[in-house]
């Protein structure tokens, strides 16, 4: 999933790159070209976003206002948008942008009405910027409305070298030498990985790589959109494999129930942290962000990545997901809105947050050169050249209230797996009826 992140570097370098102008240490100054058209206004954002992730956004914001004169307001959701936008718009506050992180929101957005289609500048730069793929994504009934700000390359497993060269480990190529590794790092000392049960998203994120790589594309295309239930034998199959690791004592950090007590943050601190207790966590792109901002791990000496492994004679998975800015039709200054939107469709925009680090566009006009560092430009390349061959998230292709709401569908319902591995016919059977409900079968 693109959601729920936290990254942060610098801003007045990334200011700089994209403006060519800032006052370093106080507030951006005016950009080269701004023609200040939207003094006066303000523009309300709503997203997941929080922490140094938001502050990495409100760069590109800054950036936003430097070039237009237009101020903005960020208002972080938390991770069940769909409800806190819903009852804003209900209420009559509606924010102008919103930023989506999941296929299924945006679809149910566009089939309540409450999104404007993009612009026609808007729409040429996604043309010439961005993969087909993503331009499906974005669109609802052959309309686009979204476009991908912020994407996530989600089949990369992150480790402490240190770690892995003490238990004498190289980077597994198969599902099967993970296990394996795992066990060799927890005998030198350290857990193997460190898992962030308490956030349901990371759990889906573990089946979808699983199941991609063991059932296959077209089984994935299907089971994602509801055109084989979830009691299919390929998801038993799935959740028995990653029931496997979830079993085993030695593999996570603390147990199950201490996965069930991490967030996302606190399982990269404990891989990445002062205090390590495992040597690996699997996460996507942004576990970089989180490793080097909050504590200071160079990326690529201090904290690497090898590929999502091939599970079971299968092919390696290349999972991503992504977070489309939207145009709410009720928000109070929705052209303004329009026009923060063909801001973020340039590589100007993306450029702010790429340097800054934790970030990865799907836009691929935005040069290489503006990632901080090699291993981050070596997964944006992997990302962009995969085209169309990528694999979006499945929860977030999913209606949200099944695939994106905390405490609910199958974010609950992994939870609860991660509690109890012991029968994932069950825990299949479960699924399938909170699917039904969601997808009106």
């Amino acid at each position: 999933m693109m959601r729920r992140r936290t990254t942060l570097l610098t801003g007045c370098t990334a200011l700089a790159v994209a403006l060519g102008a800032t006052a370093c240490g106080g507030e951006p100054v005016s950009a080269s070209g701004g023609d200040k058209a939207l003094d006066g206004q303000t523009v309300t954002v709503a997203g997941v976003w929080s922490g140094s992730e938001q502050k990495n956004f409100q760069k590109v914001l800054d950036a936003f206002t430097a070039k237009t004169g237009a101020k903005t307001q960020f208002v972080s959701t938390g991770d069940n948008v769909s409800t806190v936008v819903g009852s804003k718009i209900e209420g009559g506050n509606a924010p102008d942008v919103v930023m989506v992180p999941q296929v299924g929101v945006l679809k149910q957005f566009a089939e309540k009405g409450w999104l404007k289609p993009l612009s026609a500048t808007a729409r040429q730069s996604i043309d010439a910027g961005y993969a087909p793929v993503w331009k499906k994504y974005g669109s609802v009934d052959g309309t686009l409305y979204g476009l991908y700000f912020k994407a996530a390359h989600k089949s990369t497993v992150w480790y402490s070298p240190d770690a892995l060269a003490q238990a004498g480990v190289e980077p597994p190529k198969t599902y099967a030498e993970l296990l394996e590794a795992g066990h060799t790092v927890s005998d030198s000392g350290l857990a193997a990985f460190a898992v962030a049960g308490q956030d349901g998203w990371t759990l889906t994120d573990w089946f979808e790589n699983v199941y991609l790589s063991q059932a296959g594309p077209e089984k994935y295309d299907a089971l994602a959109a509801h055109e084989i239930k979830w009691t299919d034998p390929s998801v038993v199959r799935a959740l028995t494999t990653l029931g496997k690791l979830f079993k085993d004592k030695q593999l996570i950090a603390g147990g199950r129930k201490t996965a069930l007590n991490t967030d996302f943050p606190g399982s990269v601190e404990k891989v990445f942290g002062p205090e390590p207790e495992a040597g690996m966590v699997y996460e996507g792109d942004f576990v970089a962000g989180v490793a080097h901002d909050q504590y200071g791990k160079a990326i690529g000496k201090d904290a690497d990545f090898f590929p999502f492994p091939a599970v079971d004679g299968g092919t390696a998975p290349v999972v991503s997901g992504g977070d489309a800015a939207v145009v709410l039709k009720d928000g109070k200054n929705a052209e303004a809105g329009m026009k923060l939107l063909e801001y973020l469709a340039t590589p100007e925009a993306a450029a702010v947050w790429a340097k800054a680090g934790g970030f990865l566009s799907p836009n691929k006009k935005l040069s290489l050169s503006a990632y901080g560092d090699d291993v981050t430009r070596a997964t944006a390349k992997s990302l962009v050249g995969a085209g169309d061959s990528v694999r979006f998230d499945m929860s977030d292709q999913a209606p949200a209230a099944f695939g994106g709401t905390k405490g609910t569908g199958e974010w609950k319902l992994l939870q609860d797996f991660l509690r109890d591995p012991s029968d994932a016919k069950a825990t299949a059977a479960k699924l399938e009826s909170a699917a039904a409900k969601t997808y009106q079968d």
